[in-house]
């Protein structure tokens, strides 16, 4: 869009002044706009609003995926089952686990595996095959007489096993609790966890950041379906398997855990029944606001079907005592040092109060009937007053023995063990621990292509009808289980609009919709001038990246960045007689609306998930406009714009044709590897991540969901998002399958000499060509 008035336009399209300067009449048929501020905040704000309400209403609505018979155990068992399928593999713990013949002893020529001895028990460095390559380290307290029984002993990720049995500063002696319990005759394993440091948080190939090492390896292992929590559940199964098979009949198994070790020592135990008693400290609470928590305790869809008290219930009748401790503090992510990149995600850990602790716990009982057969066996160890204990109270160790059907009182603690190892480092244990869960994650990724063939295998392009209706299942499973399904708008659109330009070709109006109560759209509408009465012109929806508004896609200032990078083109569309439509995505307020992505994430839905409905509200609202043929409107989106162009297309199949920008590339490895510095990983941009890309959905498949309607890559030679190599290897998947559905003609891509910008060259004609305009 080329005119003298470039400083007005410049105003005109600022968000301040576009909300504060005198605005001409709505559009027909609409009521006037009278908002004013800052719209994109107050979207963020509503949506907030929306997902702080769902939130609230999962303690109940979670009710319906459960079914449980509370006429026998077995019975239980049995009713339970799928639930605990489902939460194994919400928490990636989806990997199979080797079976373990016997721990192996870690030792070298100058440190014996024996590390320490007491007249009591003997403590040596293990280790155990897990899954994969992966192998489960950490201390087996072996008691020098008979076993009385087991227990895995898990400490918090920031405590290492020397420190849970004393023979390293750390934890108070009255509070290692893993000694303690060797003391009173149990054998005791205590695994090594991945901690919360950033000492060595990635491959010196790529960037260093402040991520701790738990954020590292849950950023990888997301999007391919598993989790941090996941692959240290499956240690510890592993473990707890092994145990099962080396004691005498009758032997008990025990699980105890503090911090993080109290949220593994409570999933573990609800996934395993062989676990006789589970002691969690300083971790039990409602997690209704675990989105505020670090990031590596995000989990797609937990709230939607389990929260604390869920999760008990699948331990019951087992025993669960609960001591409420003070648990691990953690005021964010680690300090940012010189060199480092700044992208951990915001996250905090704090002492529940013991009030909330005790609703969870009564949250528990009170999902069982009280004339049940099963019911649950839970109880709360807390100070007298209600006040948090330290970790591994008498009581609490007291509790836990008795659950474990052992009749002894609780012995007092003994002396510490002495460690022969000479100035031991637990650093290149953490290192190994750590790098052997990246190299699983990066042998997921590189097998992932199998899995998706495998994945899609149903369904052949032999033709475009057969294609239509194989892919309907596979839209509807990326609905459900990668985007996030919610309910259709509940609102009216009732579209309110204010004109904002004139310009000689096109009438600029701002528009606002609603959907749900407090959120709503927000876009900019250019209509143009030449329209005839009873005349229907295609519309095409310009889609803005990353932190961008209505106003980028249409600013017409070479000083502006947004100019350059957008280079007006919804402005040069509608100059060109298009309709075009400029809707505001949230993805802008930086971790504003992150955290609407973590807030989003527990009930099973993404931004994207929230983005679709609006797009839905707001494709009717088009379709409505008596200048609009809804069977041409077309979506063309840059950057994060290109990632919408690739998903929300491919639910909506109202859009007619879609040109995706900047962005279309090897998305799996993307946002997975971290090999590169333009992959996900080490950036600051944590709301990426989706649960089980890597194993369902590439930009390829994604797009197979958009055929047989026209689809277009544009690529700049010089955008960083990927090398051409990525893009055009992926494209090539899609070119395939147009060629097979008979319709190449409806595919192109087109690389131009360029940055990460729209060239508006081919992509142009594309629109020209396959909506029709100027009509043929």
């Amino acid at each position: 869009m080329k005119c003298s008035k470039t400083l007005t336009l410049c105003l005109l399209f600022s968000l301040t002044a576009a909300a504060n300067a005198q605005t001409g009449p709505p559009l027909a048929g609409t009521k006037p706009l009278r908002l004013r501020g800052d719209l994109s905040q107050r979207m963020r704000e509503g949506i907030d609003k929306y997902l702080t309400r769902e939130t609230a209403a999962t303690v109940r609505s979670r009710q319906k995926f459960w079914n449980p018979d509370y006429s026998s155990r077995e019975a239980y068992e049995k009713s339970i089952a799928a639930n605990r399928r489902r939460f194994a593999y919400d928490i990636g713990a989806s990997d199979e686990l080797h079976t373990v013949a016997a721990l192996e002893l870690i030792e070298t020529l100058d440190q014996p595996a024996l590390i320490a001895r007491t007249d009591q028990y003997a403590v040596f460095a293990v280790r155990w095959p897990a899954f994969g390559n992966v192998y489960g380290e950490g201390l087996l307290l072996e008691p020098l007489a008979q076993p009385i029984g087991v227990v895995v002993a898990i400490p918090d990720a920031d405590q290492t096993p020397e420190m849970l049995i004393g023979s390293a500063p750390g934890i108070a002696p009255r509070s290692q609790f893993a000694r303690r319990l060797a003391e009173q005759g149990f054998r005791v394993v205590v695994p090594v966890l991945i901690d919360r440091s950033d000492e060595w948080a990635g491959n010196p190939a790529v960037m260093m950041t402040n991520q701790t090492h738990r954020e590292w390896i849950y950023r990888s292992a997301y999007p391919m379906g598993r989790h941090i929590i996941g692959y240290e559940v499956n240690k510890i199964l592993a473990l707890v398997d092994w145990l099962s098979r080396q004691g005498k009949p009758g032997d008990t198994i025990g699980v105890a855990g503090y911090g993080e070790g109290g949220l593994l020592a409570l999933y573990t135990a609800a996934l395993d029944p062989r676990i006789d008693a589970t002691l969690v400290s300083g971790y039990f609470d409602s997690r209704q606001d675990v989105w505020q928590e670090p990031i590596y305790r995000n989990v797609f869809g937990l709230l939607q079907e389990f929260g604390d008290a869920e999760i008990a219930g699948m331990i019951a009748p087992r025993a669960l005592i609960v001591e409420h401790s003070i648990a691990p503090e953690v005021d964010g992510p680690p300090k940012l040092r010189p060199g480092r990149l700044e992208s951990a995600a915001p996250g905090r850990l704090t002492t529940p109060t013991f009030a909330s602790v005790d609703a969870e716990v009564a949250r528990v009982r009170t999902r069982f009937p009280a004339q049940a057969e099963i019911r649950p066996n839970i109880t709360l160890i807390a100070g007298k007053t209600g006040d948090p204990i330290p970790l591994g109270s008498d009581d609490a160790l007291s509790a836990f023995i008795k659950a474990l059907e052992i009749d002894q009182p609780l012995r007092p603690a003994g002396n510490l063990p002495v460690d022969t190892r000479s100035d031991f480092d637990p650093g290149p244990r953490q290192q190994r621990q750590v790098q052997q869960l990246i190299d699983h994650t990066m042998h997921l990724l590189a097998d992932s292509h199998h899995v998706r063939e495998k994945f899609w295998e149903p369904i052949k392009p032999t033709s475009i009808e057969d294609w239509q209706q194989g892919t309907a299942r596979y839209r509807e499973a990326m609905l459900e289980e990668l985007i996030g399904r919610l309910p259709p708008a509940t609102l009216p659109p009732n579209a309110r609009t204010r004109q904002i330009d004139d310009q000689p070709k096109w009438t600029g109006y701002e528009v606002v919709l609603d959907v749900y109560p407090d959120v709503i759209c927000w876009g900019y509408l250019l209509v143009p001038k030449d329209i005839q009465e009873g005349e229907k012109r295609p519309v095409v929806v310009c889609q803005h990246g990353l932190e961008g508004t209505p106003e980028s896609v249409v600013t017409d200032d070479p000083d502006k960045r947004d100019s350059q990078i957008y280079g007006s083109y919804a402005a040069k569309l509608a100059d060109e007689g298009f309709v075009t439509y400029a809707p505001h995505n949230f993805y802008a307020g930086g971790n504003e609306f992150r955290q609407l992505q973590r807030k989003a994430n527990p009930l099973k839905n993404t931004l994207f998930g929230i983005t679709t409905v609006q797009h839905q509200q707001m494709l009717d609202w088009l379709s409505s406009l008596p200048f609009v043929d809804p069977q041409r409107i077309g979506f063309y989106g840059l950057s994060y714009g290109g990632n919408t162009a690739t998903r929300v297309p491919a639910i909506l199949e109202q859009y007619a044709c879609v040109i995706d920008s900047g962005d279309f590339n090897e998305w799996v490895t993307k946002t997975v590897s971290v090999h590169y510095n333009y992959c996900f990983p080490p950036l600051g941009a944590y709301e990426v991540g989706e649960f089980n890309l890597g194993h369902t959905f590439n930009h390829s498949d994604m797009v197979g969901l958009i055929a047989p309607r026209p689809f277009m890559v544009e690529r700049g030679h010089k955008d960083g998002v990927a090398p051409d190599e990525w893009v055009a290897a992926e494209y090539a998947r899609v070119r395939r399958l147009y060629v097979e559905l008979g319709i190449p003609e409806r595919t192109e891509i087109e690389f131009f000499n360029g940055p990460h910008k729209i060239n508006g060259v081919g992509t142009f004609e594309f629109l020209r060509k396959h909506l029709n305009w100027p009509e043929q």
